[in-house]
């Protein structure tokens, strides 16, 4: 993959799922801890930096006013009644292992599980002629899975770094390793793909 055509997307490496503390920690320091998910996310980061590719950090807002107009339910319901991600919070924040860098795009207003909804995500990368979209983050099965399958539909190549992905569970990280790659093809790990993009 040529890295003037590619873009890493890091979804949600904020506090409340990858520190002490946040709300969602709980749910993913098991599994986060075993697959070595922040170290593998950040060699993944500092590789494509060196790169050239372009960076794309994507933390999930909660945009309060939006979900109950929908009614949210599920997934979004939760994050509503619990305040999690809320802007301006500790919670909120990309984790210091991680931090954009001056250059970097932060998307702004992920509210939703693809990273392509209500971003402006796909003009974003079709400005830059991006060909190649790499994805990693949180939820392995639900935001990032959501945004890989996403940039597939929109005709786009895509890799999801698993090593550098959290789920709330081994079985579910396996089971996605498992069903989910074959889809998208290639490699699927941060190493594999750091050594693709050349």
């Amino acid at each position: 993959m040529d890295p003037k055509e590619t873009a890493v997307i890091f979804i949600e490496f904020q506090n409340d799922f990858c520190s002490e503390g946040g709300k969602l920690f709980g749910l993913v320091r098991e599994e986060i801890e075993r697959n070595r998910t922040i170290a593998n996310a950040r060699r993944l980061l500092e590789g494509v930096r060196e790169k050239g590719c372009l960076i794309i950090h994507c933390p999930f807002v909660l945009n309060s006013q939006w979900a109950r107009a929908i009614r949210a339910d599920g997934i979004l319901a939760s994050i509503l009644e619990n305040d999690i991600f809320a802007r301006d919070s500790w919670g909120h924040e990309i984790i210091d292992a991680l931090r954009p860098l001056e250059g970097e795009i932060v998307l702004g207003d992920k509210r939703a599980l693809s990273a392509f909804s209500w971003t402006g995500l796909d003009e974003i990368l079709q400005s830059k002629n991006v060909r190649n979209v790499v994805v990693c983050g949180f939820l392995t099965n639900i935001c990032a899975q959501a945004t890989a399958l996403s940039a597939y539909d929109r005709g786009y190549r895509v890799r999801m770094a698993f090593d550098a992905c959290g789920a709330a569970s081994e079985e579910i990280q396996s089971f996605c390793v498992t069903n989910v790659a074959p889809i998208l093809g290639g490699p699927t790990t941060t190493d594999a793909i750091l050594a693709s993009i050349s």
